[in-house]
């Protein structure tokens, strides 16, 4: 197993183990990246449905100021590229091959901020996932086009590592944010 495969092991069970449930302060590092980063821009953030002891994103949905945005949530296609599609809280899912929920299949839509779940995330704002690349071939295509697209890691602050290894489809983050902060 290359290195990355046991951080991925040991955070995976880490997470597990320390899981805890967030309340609506979490998200309020988020508001002022918000104000700051997409103040006359349309706020359409992509999600992720958490699984596997994500932390929790959809408490977002708890906070006021969110009220007003557009959420999106990843589709994984058969050739195993991710897009996003517009989501309510509260509209139907269907479980995809890996038995993560998505929403029915609509226009994809490119967001202005999207929310990345992780395993593990180091000072340099770089991130180790599942291993599968969605988020960075997306991130490949679209930041390229659209360099305004603002990238957040949501993690637990126990999910840090000192120094993760890195290669070229890696893509780093924006910001980090966990119970304790932002990571700029």
């Amino acid at each position: 197993m290359d290195k990355k495969g046991l951080i991925r092991k040991k955070y995976l069970l880490r997470r597990k183990k320390n899981y805890f449930q967030i309340n609506e302060k979490f998200f309020f590092p988020l508001i002022k990246i918000i104000k700051e980063k997409l103040k006359n821009k349309k706020k359409i953030i992509a999600i992720y449905y958490p699984s596997f002891y994500e932390l929790n994103v959809l408490k977002i949905f708890d906070v006021e100021f969110f009220k007003k945005f557009n959420f999106l949530l990843p589709i994984i296609s058969k050739t195993n590229s991710m897009n996003f599609h517009k989501w309510n809280k509260g509209e139907v899912l269907v479980l995809n091959r890996l038995g993560i929920p998505e929403p029915l299949k609509s226009k994809k839509i490119i967001p202005t901020m999207i929310l990345v779940p992780l395993l593990a995330f180091d000072k340099d704002k770089n991130r180790v996932g599942y291993g599968k690349g969605f988020y960075d071939r997306y991130l490949g295509r679209f930041l390229k086009a659209n360099k305004k697209i603002i990238v957040v890691g949501i993690a637990f602050s126990f999910q840090k590592y000192h120094k993760l290894p890195v290669n070229n489809h890696d893509r780093k983050l924006d910001f980090i944010i966990t119970e304790k902060g932002v990571i700029k």
